[in-house]
């Protein structure tokens, strides 16, 4: 591949292992680049395209040779004289030869990587030398032959096994301005024979462990790094001094002498400060301070005096109040959420007039201070962020001051009403979050907000649909969990409308007319109806686990995130969650949540252990992710449920595995128990092991530049440095366990397990205690897509199996018996394949839009009729047993009445109706592409003689509803519907509702992926389909007690075949049926 620039050629990660003889066309090469392939040094006698060749291009200047794994210096390239750059990074090279030395026109020498503990001394002959890079290499101490590179001013040896940092060598190189030892083991600094360096102007010793530090004698130090040590005391020079990083240490002392004037960036986050040294507030160009997450109780006043401060981050401590006069100050953004603080200086507001973004979130603030004296007011204020405080209505009318007003957040306080006319004067207002409050109504005066894109207000007591579609630019609406009864809509919804999110409002009924309307939303969510049937519920008694959802995508309104919930895993006696993180890429969770479940699904057949199984499933991923996960990857955390059949007297145990920055945490008794663990290169174990495959860790902390996470799922072009083998923990649950908590990145970084789990305990709803979730982090600062999965557990003594199996081990039937088909048919090839629902759900993955859609719940596929008692030819009559809850007595060949759900889509109808009746079938929707019905059936074991002998009569009868002829197309589902004398009666049966939901910028999911063995959903990621337009939704269930589905036009003859030559055979059926069972005859 030949560049634009003349000369230049690109030959990397080509597999190459010899040089193409068509290169040496051109002896006139300038630059070449070779990286990543299998290059080899000699190829053998008579042979060509080995490197020695490389000498033929007599006017190369730039060579790249890095990843090879070459083993060998390159001797070749020695004899290049017009060498001027080289990269032999990642080749495993353990030595330079002096011939080296014949380069004279070098002047960049990358050696990343490699296996070097010592350069030679004629490396000092190359005069024109300014870069050396020595990187992640064996290096015990500073390689003397630096003294004499004149021309070199940067020291790179970072990653190296160096333990004393010895002055003395520094002082004999006083060509060297900037030292990077990041990622060594340094312990301390030698300074014996040392009085200054006046030469370092920039230091950098982050991730050693160092436990006190006296950089004094870098007399005129401009920057320096140290974060991520052991520090508990910090000496600086102050001379020069511009920024000082010092995060993520152990401070309790920092001085700085003289003090720092020209100081304009300071972090000393996360560490134990309990107040602010008095020489930062002398300082006056001081730009950016970030002291968040100390144990700071007061700011002094003298710091706001500084006309330079811009950015002061001082959340996460424990400040009482803040300066009761403010001065004025120049500062933009004020971070002090999660304080002590009552309430803010009385004159904030008109001090700080250049104030654009305040985050007062989690305190404890019950009223705020006036924007003005006056009616006209001089605030720039354009983000406010108050949630989880204790407001209420007296601070409405405070807020009309802040006319530039754009984000607004006043969740999780005490609100009753937000007076109209308090609305009507935020005109600028563009996102607004009310939600966890006690408003009955949204004021009609939102209208007047004209460029208002998201209006957030769940957890409410709204009981009238607010006028917010009349709002042009609005994109995103969540009303969810509220007391909603009905929705008035125009009659063209607003153009940019996204998201409709309505779950959670038990009392809202919509006519066919506002779901034909609201069917072509990308996003639509309604309550869905039961689709599980969990522990207990055929006793009557709560179930063991109920779990509600909520994904938001980030600032750039992109959904990287998604989240996995069976509440019936395989045998209805299980659950699986799981939430699933791409970062910047959408492909990735897509992927993972459509297919993970199926291949626990497999491996759980073929391990016992529960560490082996997950691992496993992890393992078998990584390859499944195909093409996608060559460049992409993505974090990823499940949660399996289980009870062994084969301890009768066992209990739950709950799984748990992660892998990246996804993780879980359980509710035991109030208290928070992890039940992930983070694998990066600021833990030692996974540093060794990174820096033992010789790998580059980039100055943000990532391996390659690419990932932070030493084990993630894709990235196979990182291995071995970055591997899929998940952190996997098992736990037995018991009645203290109240409930687990399944959160992405973005969640996480925003909010501490102790504070998620005190956020949610007392949160009755699992789908509410997930928008909660949410709703904080969004309003502590995260901007990166969020996805969390709240669990809650109902786990008592009754919890494990108490019936009589007679020494047999109840067998794990799937979710639908011998009585019951669903078969997998092809569908067209342009269209992806659905999945299986033998995990216990039948999926809700649409083939012609993404997962992060919605799905629709409605419709029945059981009749109520309980059937005949049957006796067995000659056999006694079945006789009832006593069953404990997770083997409820149950006929193998019967089926307990269970709202189904339908998932369709609207893509190709105008009215989501098939057929020409004006009304629709009560209970059936179909979009004139597919009839897809979700069934939930729970099965008991009863003896194997009976279930065999009930299976083969049962499987006689039944009318098979095929979409497609085609064996070669792609998966369509395909339903045996039995007459209604083969349903049992459900009126022991109780529904558990499993909630989902979605929340404000962001797509919602609405679907599972349910596992099946025989059908792999995605083998080679590249396949994936591209997300279209159109979606689908979630509406109420209602029952058909006639079980009508409106058949397809394109398949209405082949139907009519079909049931026709059905009724043919059920009529033999019953003229056999008629006949005696014995005659009398002659003989």
């Amino acid at each position: 591949i030949v560049s634009q620039r003349i000369g230049s050629v690109d030959l990397s990660c080509c597999s190459l292992e010899n040089l193409p003889s068509n290169l040496f066309y051109s002896q006139d090469l300038t630059h070449l680049n070779l990286k990543q392939n299998f290059l080899k040094q000699n190829l053998g006698p008579g042979t060509n395209g080995g490197l020695n060749d490389l000498q033929r291009f007599m006017k190369l200047k730039s060579l790249n040779l890095s990843n090879n794994h070459m083993g060998e210096f390159p001797l070749a390239i020695c004899d290049i004289p017009t060498l001027s750059e080289v990269n032999l990074s990642c080749n495993a090279l353990r030595f330079i030869p002096s011939a080296v030395s014949n380069m004279d026109n070098l002047q960049i020498f990358l050696l990343d990587g490699n296996c070097l503990g010592s350069l030679p001394l004629e490396l000092g002959n190359l005069l024109q030398l300014s870069y050396l890079s020595l990187s992640f290499n064996e290096f015990r101490s500073i390689p003397v032959v630096l003294e004499s590179l004149k021309a070199v001013e940067k020291l790179c040896m970072s990653g190296n096994y160096v333990e004393t940092l010895c002055l003395q060598s520094l002082s004999r190189m006083p060509h060297i301005k900037q030292v990077d030892l990041r990622l060594n083991r340094i312990t301390k600094l030698d300074v014996a024979n040392v009085d200054f360096l006046q030469h370092i102007t920039h230091l950098d010793l982050r991730d050693n462990k160092l436990t006190v530090l006296d950089a004094t004698v870098f007399e005129n130090i401009e920057v320096i790094h140290c974060e991520r040590n052991y520090l508990t005391s910090l000496q600086v020079s102050g001379y020069f001094l511009k920024n000082l990083y010092a995060a993520t240490n152990e401070l309790i002392y920092i001085d700085a002498y003289p003090v720092p004037n020209h100081l304009t960036v300071m972090d000393l986050s996360r560490n134990r400060l309990d107040s602010l040294p008095e020489w930062v507030c002398e300082g006056k160009k001081l730009e950016t301070l970030d002291i968040s997450h100390n144990q700071i109780c007061e700011l002094p006043a003298k710091l706001f005096c500084n006309n330079n401060l811009r950015k002061l981050l001082a959340g996460h401590n424990q400040l009482q109040r803040l300066p009761e006069r403010f001065e004025r100050t120049q500062a933009e953004v004020l971070d002090i959420q999660h304080n002590h603080l009552i309430e803010l200086p009385s004159n904030l507001f008109l001090k700080a007039d250049c104030l654009r973004c305040l985050n007062a979130s989690a305190n404890k603030l019950e009223i705020l201070p006036p924007s003005c004296v006056s009616e006209e007011s001089n605030s720039v204020l354009q983000e406010l962020y108050l949630t989880n405080n204790y407001l209420t209505d007296k601070c409405v009318p405070l807020l009309t001051g802040h006319t530039c007003l754009k984000v607004l957040h006043l969740a999780y306080n005490r609100l009753q009403s937000f007076p109209a006319s308090k609305m009507a004067k935020l005109e600028e207002l563009e996102e607004i979050d009310l939600s966890g409050n006690k408003l009955k109504t949204i004021p009609t005066t939102i209208t007047n907000c004209k460029r208002m894109h998201t209006v957030i207000a769940h957890s409410n007591c709204i009981e009238v649909f607010p006028e917010v579609m009349q709002l042009s630019e609005i994109k995103c609406v969540d009303l969810s969990c509220n007391e909603l009864t009905e929705i008035t809509l125009p009659e063209n919804l607003p153009l940019k409308l996204q998201e409709l999110d309505l779950t959670g409002n038990p009392r809202l009924v919509l006519d066919h007319k506002t779901l034909e309307l609201l069917n072509n939303m990308r996003c639509f969510k309604i309550d869905q109806s039961s689709t599980s049937f969990t522990v207990g519920e055929a006793s009557g008694t709560p179930a063991v686990w109920s779990h509600g959802y909520v994904e938001a995508s980030g600032v750039k309104n992109r959904l990287c995130v998604a989240a996995l919930s069976v509440n019936n895993f395989c045998d209805n006696r299980e659950a699986l969650y799981g939430v699933f993180d791409g970062d910047r890429n959408v492909e990735v969770p897509y992927l993972l949540q459509c297919t993970m479940s199926d291949v626990l699904a497999e491996e759980l057949q073929k391990s016992k252990s529960d560490e082996e199984y997950m691992t496993n499933t992890f393992l078998v991923m990584q390859r499944k992710l195909g093409t996608a996960g060559q460049k992409l990857g993505g974090s990823a955390v499940l949660c399996h449920i289980k009870h062994d059949p084969m301890d009768p007297t066992g209990c739950f145990t709950l799984t748990a595995a992660n892998v990246g920055k996804c993780q879980a945490v359980l509710c035991r008794d109030g208290k928070p128990l992890p039940l992930s663990k983070l694998y990066t290169v600021r833990s030692n174990e996974e540093l060794e092991r990174v820096k033992q495959y010789k790998a580059i860790v980039t100055e943000d902390s990532k391996v390659n530049g690419v990932t932070d996470s030493t084990r993630i799922l894709g990235y196979t072009f990182l291995h071995p440095y970055v591997v899929p083998r998940p952190h996997v923990q098992s736990v037995t649950l018991t009645p203290q366990d109240e409930f687990f908590i399944l959160g992405s990145k973005g969640l996480w970084d925003s909010i501490s397990h102790l504070e998620a789990v005190e956020s949610v305990r007392n949160v009755p709803d699992a789908q509410a205690a997930a928008k909660k979730l949410c709703t904080l982090a969004q309003s502590y600062g995260c901007n990166d897509s969020i996805s969390a999965v709240v669990v809650q557990l109902n786990v008592n003594e009754d919890c494990f199996c108490c019936c009589d199996m007679n020494g047999v081990s109840p067998s794990s039937p799937g979710i639908f018996p011998p009585s019951v088909n669903v078969v997998i048919k092809d569908r067209p090839a342009d269209t992806l394949g659905m999945p299986s629902s033998s995990s216990g759900v039948a999926s809700e993955i649409s083939s012609e839009i993404s997962t992060s859609e919605m799905s629709s719940e409605v419709g029945s596929t059981a009749s109520d009729e309980p059937p005949p008692v049957t006796m067995n030819d000659g056999g006694p009559l079945i006789h009832s047993e006593q069953r404990c809850m997770l083997h409820p007595v149950c006929l193998t060949s019967s089926f307990q009445r269970q709202l189904s759900s339908a998932t369709f889509s609207s893509t190709f109808s105008d009215n989501a109706l098939d057929s020409e009746d004006e009304e629709p079938i009560e209970g059936v929707f179909s979009n004139g592409s597919r009839v897809e019905v979700e069934v939930d059936i729970h099965c008991s074991q009863v003896k194997e003689k009976m279930s065999m002998h009930l299976t083969s009569d049962a499987c006689d009868e039944g009318i098979v509803i095929s979409a497609n002829e085609d064996e070669n197309s792609e998966k369509m589902q395909l339903l045996k519907i039995h007459s209604e004398n083969d349903w049992l009666d459900n009126d022991n049966s109780k529904f558990e509702y499993s909630t989902t939901g979605t929340i404000g910028r962001r797509r919602g999911n609405g679907s599972v992926a349910p596992s099946e063995k025989s059908h792999n959903l995605i083998e080679v990621a590249a396949d994936v389909p591209m997300k279209k337009s159109g979606g689908y939704f979630a509406a109420p269930a209602q029952p058909d007690p006639d079980d009508q589905f409106i058949i397809p036009p394109e398949l209405e003859e082949e139907v009519k075949e079909i049931m026709k030559q059905h009724q043919e055979q059920q009529q033999r059926q019953y003229q056999l049926d008629q006949l005696p069972d014995c005659y009398d005859t002659p003989l």
